[in-house]
């Protein structure tokens, strides 16, 4: 506390604060952001701003087809969370479910 109490009296921390609040008090009247005001004094930061790299598109999943032996059903799936195959797994274990794969 007894820090804070130094700083509150000292005469820079003062000059500083009344410097920022004039300077956004003419940033409000005049329209601009403090944005406006870095690329004033540093235009080149701009550039060196780090460029944005694109991601590569997802790959498109391969369709599975899954016979059940037992009955004949089929399933087709791009994904693992199909209602059904999810019940086959249960029933059958998963190492059996997938060697059902038909293609």
């Amino acid at each position: 506390m007894a820090e804070l109490e130094l700083l509150k009296g000292s005469s820079e921390l003062k000059k500083e604060i009344e410097f920022e609040t004039q300077l956004r008090h003419l940033l409000t009247e005049y329209g601009f952001s403090l944005k406006d005001i870095i690329n004033v004094l540093d235009p080149q930061r701009v550039r060196r701003a780090p460029a944005v790299v694109e991601k590569a598109p997802r790959r498109t999943r391969q369709l599975k087809v899954y016979k059940n032996p037992h009955n004949g059903e089929r399933i087709e799936t791009k994904g693992g969370n199909h209602r059904l195959l999810k019940e086959w797994k249960a029933e059958h274990g998963a190492d059996v479910v997938e060697s059902w794969l038909a293609n």
